[in-house]
């Protein structure tokens, strides 16, 4: 199935954190939050301005994003768990 954001919401997949501190020391799954960085997976037209014209998106598919802990809502697309946001919870762009 296929999936498109509308208007100015982005679909994330949850990329998983290290299971490990600098230190050395292994966090067990019962321990650890839900991660707040994302691969971005599809991403809506984007918003309109006060005139209505459409503004650009400013992350794309395959973008790794830092979002903010409460944001989105999960939902589930083909068994996988994906969250949906808007473009203004996304913190910023990752890059390597």
């Amino acid at each position: 199935m296929k999936f498109r954001p509308l208007h100015d919401r982005v679909l994330l997949k949850r990329v998983e954190e290290d299971k490990k501190t600098l230190g050395g020391i292994i966090i067990p799954d019962t321990a650890k939050e839900k991660p707040s960085q994302g691969e971005v997976i599809a991403v809506g037209p984007g918003g309109r301005d006060e005139d209505g014209k459409i503004v650009q998106m400013s992350v794309k598919v395959g973008d790794r994003v830092l979002f903010s802990k409460w944001s989105g809502t999960e939902v589930k697309v083909d068994g996988e768990d994906l969250l949906i946001v808007k473009e203004s919870e996304i913190l910023g762009v990752i890059e390597a």
